[in-house]
């Protein structure tokens, strides 16, 4: 069956549901914990990174992928800068997967796919001054400039819409596609051609190849006459109204909404447009496009802070919605030299808004239960207006955070706990679901008692238990609990898994419940066609299939036999083990044989978590499957651990077992920069370089194919070696690995 199209209404927020699918939809405690990163032991690290990854994950597919956000702007932004924290103190326990190494989500169904020539990135944040003074400093240690030297910069307001990117060759419009996933997005091109904004030809004079980057959005004014115009169906917020019309597979739809864009960057270029950020706007204005007036040229933190705050007074004046503001470093060619990180641009700052508060009365406390069995508290609140949106839901992070306490033990709120019958402060800044800031005791009923967290699953009955140093309580059903396998099976059939054409979430619920032919774990699945040869038929019969459709869903599932690796890795749906991750070890095992060898290796092995090399080199001896994974850049002892648990449980490996029965594994694909001397190879750096900032090799080398190592083991190959170096220099000559001074370096980076 082809996948459903997306409804009119199926981008908008509905803030009555909160989606069961994962633990991640509950916002973990650690976002407003005192402690600082460096005060916490590993173990309690990891347990807050996990909880955080998995948290952000989900609000990344929500916002990005259903245009239906379920935690506000400020709620994201503090949970992703205590992440990004938390592994600047542990990098070791920094996953592959982490949402801070991601932009994005998958591409929507329902629309061709367009694979960006060059990746569309996110933007760090910035909430205060001194994280604007902060940056502006990075910049200037990152280029070696003094304090002195003039440091330009372009200001400009942050629309609050959807990103879109236009290709242009022969001065004619051949697609436009959104962001997706950041590398992959859906083809829009028709849509695109009926908003008035977007030029279909571009002049002459323009370069044969560009393609301009921007964002589609909805004024004010164009929103409340189309909410007028729906019949009383309210869209939650012109972002979402404006996600939803571009993504409409009907373009008569999307033509008769009222969209508008503004330019702001550029991808794939043939020509130079300029040679500064402010000149390359001033060009796409002449090309045609629309640009915002509001941008200026800055000169230095104080300029940027001072045009940050003109912005935010003229917000509410503005026509259309904005979130922050976006500064960008002038000077193209410093852009070019400050690179990427893994989903931001080094030269790119977002300096967000505050957010927006109201009160309101928390009605009751419901409890859903996720994938890998987390307990995940939702309030359910009296509905009131926060910023222009109604909001009726709120995610409660767990039962510390009910309770007036972070995850160590320390009070939040003064250690006001909340409970139902409640009046709690809302807090948003953009989106739907607020986070609950704080609790207005005088209110609180006579006869109100403390919210009692169930020790028992709501879905199967089993033991719901809280491990040490764990913030989530989990269901200790595994597969017996039905919540826990549809949900692992929903997973499973995702578009970053195996993506099968015709069985989505709707499908995996009817066909487990299906008493004569049920789908119970994956390898079922392939098996369908088999269990029943009258299938076809039966399934014609059933809500939402037909003959055409019954006959297209066992293609597309043979059509999935023979999958990816990384694919494959990303599905079993492990604790921890992400696209990003899934990537990386699957890039560096090669086969499913090799990784699958590993990781029992690491099992029959005693595991370690020391940081010190000393210590680590020690434990290497006795362990080196662990040793192999941790060296893999990004790959830390908590997901290594995940891995090893998943594989080792007798159930959980026969399920995956019977899986790989019915499959065919594609080797991973390999870097695609093939050229350059150090592709594929891993580097470590250590000492002093003295003529590029370490920041700037270790970009460099990644832009080159090469892997960034933090430790040196056998699997290293080149050790880059400046003044100072120690004990990872003495490593590699036990090691025999090959060391080289920055001069070689040098050479080899082009510099």
């Amino acid at each position: 069956m082809a996948k459903k199209p997306t409804s009119p209404a199926a981008s908008e927020a509905d803030e009555g549901v909160i989606d069961s699918r994962d633990e991640s939809d509950a916002i973990p405690d650690a976002v407003d914990s005192d402690t600082k990163p460096e005060a916490l032991t590993p173990e309690a690290a990891g347990t807050e990174i996990a909880a955080l990854s998995k948290s952000l994950a989900a609000a990344d597919q929500d916002y990005h992928g259903r245009d239906a956000p379920t935690i506000d702007d400020a709620t994201y932004d503090a949970m992703k800068a205590r992440l990004r924290a938390l592994e600047a103190v542990f990098p070791e326990l920094a996953s592959t997967d982490s949402p801070t190494g991601k932009v994005g989500s998958a591409p929507a169904e329902g629309f061709g796919k367009v694979r960006h020539s060059q990746r569309m990135l996110s933007l760090a944040n910035a909430f205060d001054s001194d994280d604007v003074a902060d940056f502006t400093q990075r910049i200037r240690s990152f280029l070696g400039l003094k304090d002195d030297e003039a440091l330009a910069f372009t200001a400009e307001p942050k629309i609050d819409g959807l990103s879109l990117a236009l290709r242009y060759e022969g001065g004619e419009l051949v697609h436009a596609a959104t962001r997706g996933d950041g590398t992959t997005g859906e083809n829009v091109t028709q849509n695109a051609l009926t908003i008035d904004d977007i030029p279909k030809t571009l002049p002459k004079g323009a370069p044969d190849l560009i393609e301009v980057r921007g964002e589609v959005y909805m004024t004010h004014a164009d929103f409340t006459a189309l909410n007028a115009a729906e019949g009383g169906r309210t869209f939650a917020n012109p972002r979402n109204a404006a996600a939803g019309s571009l993504r409409q597979l009907n373009p008569m739809i999307t033509a008769a909404r009222p969209l508008r864009f503004f330019a702001y960057a550029w991808g794939a270029l043939s020509e130079p447009l300029a040679e500064t950020q402010s000149g390359a706007i001033e060009r796409l204005a002449e090309l045609g496009f629309s640009t915002n007036p509001l941008t200026r040229l800055c000169h230095g933190t104080n300029e940027l802070l001072s045009a940050w705050a003109d912005i935010e007074q003229q917000r509410a004046t503005l026509d259309y919605d904005i979130d922050g503001v976006v500064y960008k470093v002038d000077r193209l060619d410093w852009q070019a030299r400050l690179g990427m990180r893994s989903t931001t641009p080094r030269w790119a700052l977002a300096h967000k808004f505050p957010a927006e508060t109201a009160w309101t009365r928390l009605e009751r406390i419901e409890i859903q239960v996720g994938r890998t069995g987390a307990l995940s508290p939702v309030a359910r609140l009296k509905p009131v207006t926060v910023g222009g949106v109604v909001v009726s839901n709120a995610t409660l992070h767990n039962e510390d955070y009910i309770a007036g306490r972070d995850s160590a033990g320390n009070p939040i709120r003064e250690g006001r706990d909340i409970r139902e019958g409640d009046w709690v402060k809302l807090y948003r800044a953009g989106d739907v679901i607020p986070k609950i800031a704080d609790v207005d005791l005088s209110r609180r009923p006579k006869d109100s008692a403390p919210y009692a967290f169930p020790h028992v699953c709501p879905e199967c009955g089993s033991d719901a238990i809280r491990e040490p140093g764990d913030s989530v309580r989990r269901c200790s059903g595994g597969l017996i609990c039905p919540a826990q396998a549809v949900e692992k099976l929903k997973h499973f059939v995702s578009r970053a898994a195996f993506d099968i054409e015709g069985l989505g979430a709707r499908q995996i619920e009817m066909f487990f419940a299906d008493p004569v032919l049920p789908i119970r774990e994956p390898a079922d699945i392939f098996t369908l066609a088999d269990r029943d040869a009258k299938l076809s038929e039966r399934l014609q019969d059933r809500d939402g299939f037909g003959e055409k459709s019954a006959g297209n869903l066992f293609r597309s599932i043979d059509e999935r036999r023979t999958i990816p690796l990384a694919r494959l890795i990303f599905s079993l749906g492990i604790r921890h083990v992400g696209e990003v991750a899934a990537t990386t070890l699957a890039r560096h095992f090669g086969t499913w044989p090799d990784f699958v060898a590993a990781v029992d290796g690491a099992a029959a092995e005693p595991a370690f978590e020391a940081t010190d090399d000393k210590t680590r080199r020690a434990a290497g001896d006795a362990s080196p499957h662990w040793s192999e994974l941790l060296a893999i850049d990004g790959i830390g002892p908590v997901l290594v651990q995940a891995l090893v648990t998943a594989f080792s449980q007798t159930r959980e490996r026969e399920v995956i077992d019977r899986l790989l029965d019915q499959l065919t594994v594609e080797p991973a694909e390999q870097p695609a920069d093939q050229d350059s001397e150090i592709s594929g190879k891993t580097l470590v750096f250590t000492g002093t370089l003295e003529r590029m900032t370490r920041a700037e090799a270790k970009a460099r080398a990644e832009a080159m194919g090469a892997k960034v190592a933090g430790s040196v083991s056998a699997k290293t190959d080149l050790v880059i070696a400046g003044p100072g170096a120690g004990s990872k220099a003495k490593k590699a000559e036990e090691l025999g690995v090959t060391v080289i001074d920055e001069d070689e370096w040098l050479r080899i980076a082009g510099r």
